[in-house]
């Protein structure tokens, strides 16, 4: 087993580019800080602080040449791993928020993506937080890209300050778009916030742990064929999830629930793809098989071409 999820070939669905930086590509960017004081950023209690450290590290992205290089050192480890395919979300809000133009910011990562043996497609993510009218200005970019490598709009941020429910005309806009859905949701929250955003159209629900909690969703999300796009290191160092043994994986792959596994944000979580795979194997008795049947869900529901 211990070899077998670095062999294993694997697809990602929930990656955020920006969450992705390593804390000596900040020093890269920036020679003239010292490394530990970007270590430093990687630090918080709950996912109130994670929040405000992926704001701090999308702050330091300042050009498109920035994100070109992110996104090959982020492609180098990837592929290291043999991840074949991956979805990486890009944080449009943030861009926006920071009020830089998106288009060459677009083209730098596209550009740097071209020639890597990752297949890659783009998730533009809207903030919730920040309310509809930044929300429908993203969804606008991922329309004029949906045939050029965006494939997807998703919302990230904080379920409590930014209800799905506010983004039912984004949502229908991107889908007119042709663009497919995605959403976080039942991170930290309840089975509502699910429920709440498979009613906004989400085909795919980033998180969605909480729906452990309500039986009929289970039901749904099975019957429907909806996947869950897991991260158990995430949870742990948000604090979503208290203990490591605690964390629903086992019981939602039981109850017949579609999941893939995912890093979330690897750098910041500390983690790699191969060592959730590991993780789901020596903490929660997945064998190989299992195993490899949740690395075929990656590409099973895959937005783009796998």
């Amino acid at each position: 087993m211990a070899d077998f999820p670095l062999e294993l070939p694997k697809a990602e669905l929930h990656l955020h580019l920006e969450g992705s930086v390593e804390p000596e590509t900040l020093h890269e960017l920036d020679p003239t800080t010292p490394v530990e004081e970007f270590r430093a950023l990687y630090s918080y209690a709950d996912f109130d602080g994670f929040l405000k450290a992926f704001g701090g590290v999308g702050k330091r992205l300042r050009s498109p040449e920035d994100y070109a290089l992110i996104t090959r050192r982020l492609l180098e480890r990837l592929a290291a791993q043999n991840v074949r395919y991956a979805e990486i979300i890009l944080a449009a809000g943030v861009v926006l928020w920071k009020g830089q133009d998106f288009a060459p910011i677009y083209d730098a990562v596209r550009a740097a993506a071209t020639g890597s043996p990752v297949k890659v497609y783009w998730i533009l993510d809207a903030v919730r937080q920040f309310g509809v009218d930044p929300a429908m200005q993203v969804a606008e970019w991922a329309a004029e890209r949906a045939g050029d490598g965006v494939v997807a709009l998703g919302i990230g941020g904080s379920e409590e300050r930014g209800p799905a429910a506010w983004f039912t005309e984004v949502f229908q806009f991107a889908r007119r778009a042709g663009l497919r859905l995605t959403a976080h949701a039942g991170e930290g929250t309840t089975p509502q916030s699910v429920w709440a955003a498979l009613e906004l159209g989400a085909e795919r629900v980033g998180h969605g742990i909480s729906a452990i909690e309500d039986p009929a969703l289970l039901r749904h999300l099975r019957d429907r064929d909806i996947p869950l796009e897991v991260s158990i290191t995430s949870n742990l160092v948000t604090g979503v999830v208290k203990r490591l043994e605690d964390h629903p994986v086992r019981k939602l792959f039981d109850a017949g629930v579609p999941i893939t596994l995912n890093t979330d944000d690897p750098a910041m979580f500390g983690c790699t793809l191969a060592g959730e795979y590991r993780l789901a194997a020596s903490q929660f008795g997945f064998t190989e098989t299992e195993l490899q049947s949740i690395a075929g869900n990656g590409f099973k529901y895959a937005f783009g071409r796998p």
